[in-house]
């Protein structure tokens, strides 16, 4: 296993220096902490503020920036920030008009991120907040779905940001933050699973021959295990899944996202796309917007996910494709 790395304990810091040192006309960082935030602000506007455990690259820092997020608050790899850094994350944030934090649902991520809140809330600030649960993989045995906050968080944070730069309140975001978590799902699977360095352990073993359906971004395995499929096989087992959950009418839009999940080329994202297309266009969905490219990773995971947004509202669409300044997006 080869990694460009240093010491592995100094990974994080070390990125995080790295990353505002690339982009110091806008990020800059609180000393001290995992906090990268903006250096341009929009005062009188709500801050969004998002983050949890590096290893998601860009996530969550690349979409720090005028347009996007006011901060990202970074943990160590696969593990929450402190709340008390949430705290700060928020601090350096807030303009006046309250910060709106958007939380993955992990466990873990909502018990640091939900207690950063009450020491904000304890000095006066406004602080709400949405939890995305986008992914709609099954619990291997009780089939149960995970609901865990993956890809769809990055288009989350794109509308609820571009909202907040128009003037909506921190009520109207948080109302609008649950509608769009509601129209949004995701699902991936995995060629190989993360290792981070030495020290790290995957959570799952593959074949060379051998695919996983429904992994997370944590290097958690997924639901099924088989042999490697074509392309278009796996476009196949992901939309189908995905499209199962939207009662599907004549007009409907979609946003789409393919994700990988770091260790895949892009080359091999854009064929799966294409596939994508080719099936969507059978079932006479209609796309309004798309991504392709690393946007929620899992380290070096060989895999990646597909995320559909049911496009509700036209101002939907209108805030995804707003220009940003976030080197991530």
């Amino acid at each position: 296993m080869k990694k460009i790395v240093n010491r592995p304990e100094k990974m994080v810091t070390q990125m995080l220096n790295g990353i505002v040192y690339a982009h110091e006309e806008k990020l800059d960082r609180l000393p001290g902490t995992g906090v990268i935030y903006r250096k341009t602000r929009s005062k009188g506007n709500v801050a969004v503020v998002s983050g949890g455990g590096s290893g998601h690259e860009p996530a969550h820092t690349g979409f720090v920036g005028k347009g996007m997020l006011a901060a990202a608050v970074c943990g160590p790899i696969f593990v929450p920030p402190t709340p008390e850094e949430v705290f700060q994350g928020i601090l350096v944030s807030d303009q006046g008009a309250g910060v709106l934090l958007i939380i993955k649902n992990f466990e873990k991520d909502v018990e640091s991120f939900l207690a950063g809140r009450l020491l904000a809330m304890d000095q006066g600030h406004q602080v709400a907040y949405v939890i995305v649960n986008d992914d709609c993989s099954l619990e291997e045995n009780s089939f149960q779905k995970r609901r865990r906050g993956v890809a769809g968080t990055v288009f989350v944070h794109k509308i609820l940001a571009a909202a907040a730069e128009s003037g909506l309140s921190l009520e109207d975001l948080k109302t609008l933050g649950e509608k769009v978590v509601r129209a949004s799902n995701t699902l991936g699977l995995a060629l190989s699973p993360a290792v981070v360095s030495k020290e790290h352990q995957a959570q799952f073993q593959l074949a060379e021959d051998e695919l996983s359906f429904g992994v997370g971004i944590h290097g958690e395995p997924g639901y099924r295990i088989e042999k490697l499929h074509s392309s278009e096989r796996l476009a196949i087992e992901l939309v189908n899944k995905l499209k199962n959950h939207y009662p599907l009418a004549k007009g409907d839009q979609f946003a789409l996202m393919v994700n990988g999940l770091g260790g895949t080329p892009l080359m091999e994202l854009y064929i799966f796309t294409n596939d994508v297309r080719r099936l969507l266009e059978l079932e006479g969905i209609k796309v309004v917007f798309k991504k392709v490219g690393n946007y929620m990773t899992s380290y070096d995971m060989k895999g990646l996910s597909l995320t559909f947004l049911k496009v509700e509202d036209d101002c939907w669409l209108d805030w995804l494709k707003e220009p940003v300044e976030a080197y991530g997006w």
